[in-house]
């Protein structure tokens, strides 16, 4: 079982979650404020973290942000907001998954079974290399062409997930499921916005690709300069 971090400030759902939790299994710690909050996931280390964006002394998101500088412990963001500018927000901060009230503790486990288990494999990944394109999940570090990539964590996750099925035509759906933990879509969006940044900062366009083709109707490809591409 988990050790799970619930930064949550409404008492009723903090409790509820607690004791649902326990009742489960999980070791729980829980606090009503972002800064207490920040403190616990430093001190205790959690497994994961449930995270509401609604904090009485912190915005969520600026939580989400300063928890990241310091540690890469997964962070489902718990909230009532649905909007899709607040899920993007959350999602570039840094947020693995993003479950919106209300919800089921079923549905809630195993987004936190799916998101442990992207953390919890054993043994170093190993390098990735497309074209001159080069990829350390373990380091999580890119380079193209020699010079370092600046990618923000989930461009670097979705680079490495395309290079991870090289060759292949992935569609958005599978992206938000596989990268994004979005099973049941919703977020195209935030896909084509990423690639189109990923695109920028490997020097290309959706018009002039080299490395990530669009295949319309259909999804992406991340293939090596010289592979031909079969949308043209």
């Amino acid at each position: 079982m988990a050790h799970v971090l619930v930064i949550e400030d409404d008492p009723a759902i903090r409790s509820a979650l607690v004791r649902s939790l326990t009742d489960r299994g999980h070791a729980v710690t829980s606090s009503r404020a972002g800064l207490d909050g920040l403190q616990l996931a430093l001190g205790t280390q959690p497994d994961v973290v449930l995270l509401d964006l609604g904090l009485p002394d912190l915005d969520g998101h600026s939580l989400l942000s300063m928890l990241r500088a310091v540690r890469t412990t997964p962070v489902i963001v718990v909230t009532a907001r649905d909007d899709d500018p607040s899920v993007v927000r959350a999602l570039d901060a840094g947020a693995d998954d993003y479950v919106v009230k209300p919800f089921t503790m079923n549905q809630l486990e195993a987004r936190m079974r799916a998101v442990l288990r992207r953390v919890g494999d054993d043994g170093a990944p190993a390098t990735l290399e497309v074209g001159e394109l080069v990829l350390d999940p373990a380091s999580r570090s890119a380079t193209l062409r020699g010079t370092a990539l600046d990618l923000s964590r989930r461009e670097f996750d979705l680079l490495v997930y395309l290079a991870q099925h090289v060759g292949e035509v992935v569609s958005k759906r599978d992206v938000l499921a596989d990268v994004w933990n979005q099973p049941y879509g919703g977020g195209e969006r935030t896909v084509d916005v990423h690639l189109s940044w990923l695109r920028r900062k490997l020097g290309e366009s959706a018009a002039h690709p080299v490395y990530l083709h669009s295949v319309r109707g259909v999804g992406v490809r991340l293939a090596p300069p010289s592979a031909p591409d079969p949308a043209g």
